[in-house]
């Protein structure tokens, strides 16, 4: 219609324009004429502004044929102008429906919405910091103006990324081409808050690996599981296309671990967020041939905790004899990529004679107190039984009415734990103080997320967790508190200048989803890490590996673990624990030359078998 206007238009302005000009109508009175280009661009204004008409001069013959413009334009381009502008409206209501695609290449495609959307969009910003331009496009069945409302009230500033919402279902083919998942270099699949989140993740990546539309070269997924039985439906579908994380499961073992380990989240957020140091790979021509042990010390501002061998296969904390070989990858923590460099330094001023080899303790049987419950607790309770001696027992306190089915079910396989449990409200005062909290060796609170919304849910642990911050003050005797919290903002008020109140919650997930997307090498690296069975991550009294009250450099601490098969990848310092802006003590990847004194309490940050 807008053509044929178009067209009509233009040949009314071109017929009137021949007959002026033809029958010599445009002649003035000096006997001059006005010509074919000008009578044209006389025609045009008229057709554009029928007021310009007033003021024409000339024969009765002109006058008439500038009339017949001048009305040929009050209809035809009228209508074409009116149809310009209601297509023009159309579309802008076409983009604020967010149904418009997305022209973007080399982008990042977010398909799916949850509370961890807000934490990827923020890691993924300060990926990209270092590039000219980036985009990332969100693709879920919700108004494309509250997507953004929402992202914009909880990040204030996106810096160089441009940020996309579409409104469409992930497993409609139709929707999904909105985002342009064939161009993208990652795609981010969030499992929606329903019970039926899996089946909607797997149907995600069949949409995308199946499509009949799909590009020749393997896509770069990640998605996240939640129910081990889905995981291995979820990998026959995405194949080698397809980073799965198991949500449930990595919260359980970092649970687990930090439980147990004051601090330990701390260095887990610095490894998995983009604001300090992060895990990268670098192949170092200059170090073929020597062993993994000579590498630890020929870095100043990188710690080196694995090799990725020329197969693609990743080990961490490999044989301090292993010779590193021509195609290996050094996997080490550093700044950036490009701050992985050789430091050149011969003298690294090793203090040899500081060097302490004490033998680290061996634990007896621990007391664990969980209080609250969800379907994370049995996963909990197993990982704790790789960690813990024989005969220790774990006190379970909640409202869940299928509690003690799940535990009978669930728990039976158990080595080195046996589990009670008590029917109460962990939120009053009277059963916390019945339950005598001092008397255990680690505290869990668990979000009743299966009971009651995010809110909620928060709220009762943050009741739970003041009423213990009181007991131990009041009795003097601070003990180690691991809490869980679903929203982001109410983990920022519970941690509120707290050293051993360390939370664990999906951010964490969402972190390592955002790694793993910007590098999907990264994916058996934390598979690695995060596993009970292989080396993983210890804070360690520093007394046993250095003399304290003593100047040494961390050369020197890196050498000391290095004598005991382990890697030293940073420290905590005790005189720190209480502050947030200092990281709660935690430094990961400390310069080596810098010269620190350690103190009773401190503890360095190692990689480990045990």
């Amino acid at each position: 219609m807008i053509g044929l206007l178009f067209a009509l238009s233009a040949l009314l302005i071109v017929i009137i324009s021949l007959v002026v000009t033809l029958f010599g109508l445009d002649r003035l009175e000096d006997g001059s004429r006005i010509g074919f280009i000008q009578i044209a661009w006389m025609s045009l204004m008229r057709t554009l502004d029928a007021g310009t008409m007033g003021g024409d001069t000339g024969s009765w013959p002109f006058l008439i044929a500038m009339f017949v413009v001048t009305l040929g334009g009050v209809f035809i381009v009228s209508t074409l102008i009116g149809i310009l502008s209601s297509g023009i409206e159309g579309k802008i209501d076409e983009l604020r429906k967010g149904r418009s695609f997305v022209v973007e290449e080399g982008h990042v495609v977010i398909l799916g919405w949850s509370t961890q959307v807000f934490s990827i969009v923020s890691e993924l910003v300060i990926a990209n910091e270092n590039q000219k331009r980036s985009c990332i496009a969100i693709l879920v069945d919700k108004d494309k103006i509250e997507m953004e409302d929402e992202i914009k009230s909880r990040l204030f500033n996106l810096k160089k990324t441009h940020l996309v919402c579409r409104t469409g279902s992930p497993i409609d083919l139709a929707d999904l081409e909105i985002v342009n998942p064939h161009a993208a270099r990652a795609v981010i699949i969030l499992a929606p808050e329903t019970a039926d989140a899996d089946t909607q993740t797997i149907k995600t990546i069949l949409a995308i690996t199946n499509n009949p539309n799909r590009r020749p070269e393997p896509y770069h997924i990640v998605a996240e599981i939640r129910d081990p039985d889905n995981l291995e439906a979820a990998r026959l579908v995405g194949k080698d296309e397809v980073e799965l994380v198991r949500v449930d499961e990595l919260i359980a073992r970092i649970t687990a671990q930090t439980c147990r380990q004051s601090g330990l989240s701390v260095v887990y957020t610095e490894l998995l967020d983009f604001g300090g140091d992060e895990i990268y790979f670098k192949e170092e021509p200059a170090l073929v041939g020597q062993s993994f042990a000579d590498a630890l010390l020929a870095y100043e501002t990188s710690s080196l905790i694995g090799l990725q061998f020329k197969d693609g296969q990743v080990q961490l904390l490999p044989p301090m004899e292993t010779r590193i070989q021509a195609g290996d990858r050094l996997i080490a923590i550093s700044a950036d990529d490009d701050t992985i460099t050789l430091s050149g330094r011969s003298d690294l001023h090793i203090a040899d004679s500081l060097i302490r080899n004490h033998p680290s303790p061996v634990s007896g049987p621990e007391n664990t107190l969980i209080l609250g419950w969800n379907r994370r607790a049995p996963s909990i309770i197993k990982e704790l039984d790789n960690y813990v001696a024989p005969g220790s027992r774990v006190t379970i306190v909640s409202q869940d009415a299928e509690m003690q089915a799940h535990i009978q079910c669930d728990c039976d396989a158990l080595q080195n734990q046996t589990v009670t449990f008590e029917s109460a409200d962990t939120t009053k005062r009277r059963v916390l103080d019945s339950l005598n909290p001092l008397s255990y060796n680690h505290i869990i609170s668990l979000s009743a997320s299966d009971l009651y919304d995010a809110q909620q849910a928060d709220a009762r642990s943050m009741i739970t967790l003041l009423h213990l911050r009181d007991i131990a003050d009041q009795h003097n005797h601070p003990f180690s508190i691991v809490s869980e919290m679903l929203d982001v903002r109410n983990r920022e008020l519970a941690e509120v200048c707290r050293a051993d109140d360390f939370i664990v919650s999906d951010k964490l997930v969402s972190l390592m989803m955002s790694q793993i997307a910007e590098n999907k090498h990264l994916a058996p690296v934390f598979e690695d890490l995060f596993d009970p069975e292989g080396a993983e991550l210890y804070l360690k009294p520093c007394d046993n590996y250095i003399a304290l009250e003593q100047p040494v450099n961390f050369y020197t601490i890196v050498e000391a673990a290095r004598q005991r098969g382990e890697v030293a990848i940073g420290y905590r310092l005790k005189r720190e624990s209480n502050h947030p802006s200092a990281s709660y003590g935690v430094h990961v990847n400390p310069d080596k030359s810098l010269s620190i004194t350690f103190t009773a309490g401190d503890k360095i940050i190692v990689l480990a078998e045990n």
